[in-house]
């Protein structure tokens, strides 16, 4: 594939480097603001959620699954807002040379993805500290994260694509988040939604970041984190998830490779 020539492998691995140095440029703690963001809102959620709503009372070291909710949504967060604006932002750089477009989009989620990597040591090492008990299986994480990237990619190709002709999108991606987030197990256990309804719980464990969330919490918190294959004995039912991350890169791919040929004329 193009984008995997030598030249725009140098260029994307240029575009990491610069944006992952001027994203704390002229800040006093630097990089560090890369594990302070999600631990401070941790922090917040934790006081409120587990401390006085008593949420996830019933699962094992819920704070550390709460941890890594958190910054696996931060890191979904993060790819998304930043990549819906970023052809335009790069508009000056579209305009002057010819590259594969896919570059910038791929260079943000990059960049996101060496934040997620940085966090996850301090859940790892929170959990260590915690006495958390880590499944055997817990080699298969890398495949979840990739889960997580390649959705990740594929919405945040599908905004870009939306936002070079709609900018409308920007505060409708927002709403969009806050309802995903509620919709997505990361402040509360998914034994809360079966109490009230097991077929809400079913259907929401069919959206890829509740999936990937809680099989990554069973693997790397406790066994007793229900996932998705637990809820839904239907095999096909079950794969559903998983097919939708990959049906939604290669939507978001050829919805914006089709339309990218046009975006220097219309930023």
């Amino acid at each position: 594939m193009q984008i995997f020539e030598k030249k725009n492998r140098v260029l994307l691995r240029e575009l990491v480097k610069t944006d992952f140095k001027l994203r704390y440029q002229g800040s006093l703690m630097g990089y560090v603001w890369s594990v302070l963001k999600p631990l401070m809102l941790f922090a917040v959620m934790y006081v409120v959620f587990v401390r006085f709503l008593k949420f996830g009372a019933d699962v094992p070291h819920f704070s550390v699954a709460l941890l890594l909710g958190t910054v696996l949504w931060g890191f979904f967060n993060e790819t998304t807002n930043l990549s819906m604006s970023s052809i335009v932002s790069r508009g000056d750089l579209i305009r002057k040379l010819n590259f594969p477009k896919q570059i910038i989009v791929i260079s943000i989620s990059l960049n996101a993805m060496i934040n997620l990597l940085i966090s996850l040591m301090i859940v790892i090492l929170f959990g260590i500290i915690n006495g958390v008990n880590i499944s055997i299986f817990a080699f298969l994480a890398p495949l979840l994260l990739l889960e997580l990237y390649i959705f990740s990619l594929g919405i945040s190709f599908i905004l870009a694509t939306i936002y070079v002709r709609f900018r409308d999108i920007g505060p409708i991606w927002e709403v969009v988040l806050q309802v995903l987030m509620y919709m997505t197990p990361m402040i509360y256990p998914v034994s809360l939604v079966i109490n009230y309804s097991p077929k809400i719980a079913k259907i929401l464990m069919l959206n890829p970041l509740a999936q990937i969330m809680q099989d990554l919490r069973y693997l790397l918190v406790s066994d007793k984190n229900i996932t998705v294959w637990m809820l839904i004995s239907n095999h096909f039912i079950v794969l559903i998830p998983y097919i939708l991350s990959i049906a939604t890169l290669f939507l978001g791919y050829a919805m914006f490779t089709k339309n990218s040929n046009k975006f220097a004329e219309m930023i």
